[in-house]
């Protein structure tokens, strides 16, 4: 082997390669323990609703710890991405002391219950908000369907000139609305075959109200080719 210079240079080689590996490695966690280059601005890149500086300023608190280079940008976007109204979260360093943070905030469609809102995007989250909203009360996991209906149903009832002020997904998956004029309409179990009816009912609706005596404000849609209305003398009670 010594003998072979072709050997040698390989072994030459490897070795210096070794030796740089090493260095780059202590260099590495030096760097990552030093004092130097400490992270000196948070910046928020964009205007936001919702959350405040002192939400953001309390959510990173201990989390900024080490250098420049030491910084968990992943832990930092965990903490972020735990206040109620922030959806998602970008972290990006920007030498030599700062790091540069985008908040995409949710934008509330919907109450879920009495203590959640549902988001534009068919999303569950724990904010909070004095905006008046519609109701959306149905099982755990049907929120996206719910948001993706709720305009629909908002669209076909909209020449009445009366928004969905709540909708119902019950158990078994059938659906319900009411409407802030006051009139409660049952939908059945089918979403699709529910709109049509919805439309159908909306283009009727001013022939019905003429050809009834008394109003109404009960509304049985899951017929096929009809409805049934009911006075109010006669409504159920719906709890809500």
């Amino acid at each position: 082997m010594w003998d072979n210079p072709r050997l040698l240079n390989l072994a030459a080689g490897i070795l210096v390669g070794i030796a740089a590996l090493v260095f780059a490695a202590a260099l590495a966690v030096k760097l990552l323990h030093s004092s130097l280059a400490p992270v000196r601005e948070v910046i928020v890149i964009n205007a936001l609703e919702r959350t405040s500086p002192r939400e953001i300023e309390d959510a990173l608190r201990g989390r900024i710890a080490g250098n420049f280079f030491a910084v968990d940008a992943a832990e930092v976007r965990g903490a972020l991405q735990q206040l109620p109204w922030v959806r998602r979260v970008t972290v990006r360093r920007v030498w030599p002391d700062r790091l540069e943070v985008g908040i995409e905030e949710h934008v509330a469609l919907a109450r879920w219950g009495s203590d959640a809102l549902v988001s534009t995007n068919g999303e569950r989250f724990a904010g909070r908000t004095d905006e008046r909203l519609p109701l959306f009360a149905g099982p755990s996991g049907y929120e996206a369907e719910m948001a993706r209906r709720y305009a629909a149903f908002t669209a076909a009832v909209a020449p009445l000139g009366t928004t969905v002020e709540r909708v119902m997904l019950s158990p078994r998956l059938a659906w319900q609305l009411r409407l802030a004029n006051g009139l409660h309409v049952v939908l059945g179990r089918d979403p699709e075959a529910a709109e049509a009816r919805l439309r159908r009912f909306v283009a009727a609706y001013a022939e019905a109200r003429l050809g009834l005596k008394g109003s109404f404000d009960y509304v049985d849609l899951r017929y096929r080719n009809g409805f049934a209305l009911r006075g109010a003398d006669s409504l159920p009670k719906v709890k809500g």
